[in-house]
């Protein structure tokens, strides 16, 4: 037998029992009773925002941090709609979230009362509203063991007032440790060794279901063993070590010299990531006739989901690439790999070169360029710093000057929406309260969530907000830039002139920022960045470093 206790008390004591720390919401009337309760739980720490896209995004970057399934509690209907655009970044990318809101009495079913588990149907694992006590224990266990199973992402809960002020006896048993490390095909694996083993020319590309399969090591050992070339695709982890000789960067369609260079492989290996998951439409087919695929990755419908794939392997990142090194090793030409290595080595310093040639005419430039900015930033902040990047139309720039070895070395807004940086600043924050957490946010991505700051303010989470600001939604620019002078079948006009994407009456962050409690300056010259960041971070306190960067494309 149960122990009585009302619906909401069961909510809480499964969030206890599932050792859940950090409640981040936004508390609506139907929340009441939760909230009212919540003085009698004082090992939950709410954090409260006062938009949702806040919470969730602090919930989303807390997960992934932590490694461990995240809390949202959202309002009613209107605040979960809120929440929808990041829920759905963290349906594609993976991260395991419970979501939960509180619906009125369920006998007001003639005056509107809205189907809360339809409205985020497409963008959960699974969703479902709770009219009865009795159902809450076992629907939180199974929330949390959906969350957290391949392929991982949001469940959403929703609670009639009727299920949370009902009497009942409860069972209050939490999730248990989900082991689903799918482990390799032994054929599949056979197969792409054979490839690897006959190739010439072949190209690792590692993405973010790498770095949470913690499989960023064993990309390291396939790539040293084989001599690989190794470019990150799109996305916010850290898969492969950006100081490693043989990183190239990220890899993306979308820049023409990176289209082109797939042509000079004969073997491409994916792992972990959306193979050539892109904005733009570059064809039905990337890889030419001559060039072979393979595909690893732990969720089965996105192996071969979009490009031709020759071996697919449906496996935990980690377990194929380990099985694959095993297959692999003894049978590789030694001569031949280390001239392979010896030339992406050499691949690897010129890129790095042309780069920073490309920076350096306008490197004293007033506004000064983002390139400046981020190279003054990695100078400046301490080296167990996490950087969350979300840098939008910068990303090339902060993943050129900044350092990042391991996973939490640098965290990211993983999917297509903006607005998450600054929860998801403080989010990680909340997961590393020993280490210094800076965020790097675009101003268009910054304004979108800007009452983040209050909440930040409001609950001392001592990061550092560094906001990128150019003035306009320069993502639009670039986006269009490309759309016109490459995907149109005849160029246009290129995209610097795009209407409505310049902020035209300006704002200053910082002094918003100051609105909202927190110390904040604006700088304009990049030998200030340096001194700005080591007054933020020992202060210890949250802080806005507004800097004016060069927008031009």
């Amino acid at each position: 037998m149960g122990e009585l206790m009302s619906g909401k008390q069961a909510v809480l004591e499964m969030l206890k029992a599932e050792g859940i720390e950090y409640i981040f919401g936004n508390p609506g009337t139907s929340e009441g009773p939760l909230i009212d309760m919540l003085g009698e739980y004082p090992e939950f720490k709410y954090i409260m925002a006062l938009q949702e896209s806040v919470a969730v995004g602090m919930g989303e970057s807390y997960a992934r941090s932590t490694q461990k399934t995240a809390f949202v509690s959202l309002h009613v209907d209107s605040g979960l709609a809120n929440g929808i655009a990041l829920m759905l970044d963290a349906l594609n990318t993976g991260t395991p979230l419970v979501v939960t809101s509180c619906n009125y009495d369920s006998r007001k079913i003639n005056e509107n009362k809205t189907d809360l588990a339809e409205l985020v149907r497409p963008v959960t694992k699974w969703s479902v509203e709770l009219d009865i006590a009795e159902q809450i224990p076992s629907v939180m266990r199974r929330a949390f063991n959906e969350a957290n199973s391949h392929p991982k992402g949001p469940v959403y809960v929703g609670f009639t007032a009727n299920a949370l002020e009902g009497m009942a006896e409860m069972n209050i048993v939490p999730s248990s440790d989900i082991h689903d490390n799918v482990r390799p095909d032994p054929a599949g694996i056979k197969k792409a060794a054979e490839l690897l083993v006959s190739a010439k020319s072949p190209l690792l590309i590692v993405g973010d279901r790498v770095s949470d399969d913690d499989a960023l090591e064993d990309a390291v050992q396939l790539a040293e063993l084989a001599g690989l070339p190794v470019y990150q695709s799109r996305g916010a982890e850290v898969s492969f070590p950006t100081t490693h000789p043989q990183y190239l960067g990220v890899h993306s369609l979308r820049v023409a010299a990176h289209r082109e260079a797939l042509k000079g492989y004969d073997l491409i290996i994916t792992v972990g990531t959306d193979t050539f998951d892109e904005l733009f439409y570059w064809g039905d087919v990337i890889l030419g006739e001559n060039t072979k695929l393979v595909h690893i990755d732990p969720i089965p419908g996105r192996v071969g989901k979009s490009e031709p794939t020759d071996v697919g392997i449906v496996s935990n990142c980690k377990s194929g690439l380990s099985e694959l090194i095993d297959q692999i090793s003894g049978h590789l030409d030694t001569s031949e790999v280390d001239t392979r290595r010896e030339s992406v080595v050499q691949q690897s310093e010129e890129e790095k070169k042309l780069y920073e040639d490309s920076v350096s005419s306008h490197w004293n430039n007033r506004p000064m360029p983002p390139a400046r900015m981020m190279y003054e930033l990695s100078k400046a902040v301490p080296k167990n710093t996490i950087v969350v990047n979300d840098t939008v139309s910068n990303n090339a720039a902060s993943r050129h000057y900044f350092v990042a070895e391991s996973r939490d070395d640098m965290r990211g807004v993983r999917g297509q929406s903006i607005g998450g940086g600054i929860g998801a600043t403080m989010g990680t924050k909340c997961a590393f309260p020993d280490r210094p957490v800076v965020g790097i946010i675009g101003d268009g991505s910054a304004m979108m969530t800007i009452q983040g700051l209050w909440t930040a303010a409001n609950d001392n989470i001592p990061c550092v907000f560094v906001i990128c600001n150019n003035g306009m939604y320069r993502v639009l620019k670039v986006n269009f830039n490309i759309y016109q002078t490459e995907v149109l079948s005849e160029p246009e006009p290129a995209g610097e002139n795009l209407l409505y994407s310049n902020f035209d009456t300006p704002f200053d962050i910082s002094e918003i920022a100051k609105g909202m409690g927190i110390e904040s300056e604006r700088v304009t010259d990049p030998d200030e960045i340096g001194p700005a960041i080591q007054r933020a971070l020992s202060a210890n306190k949250p802080s806005v470093i507004d800097v004016v960067i060069d927008g031009s494309l």
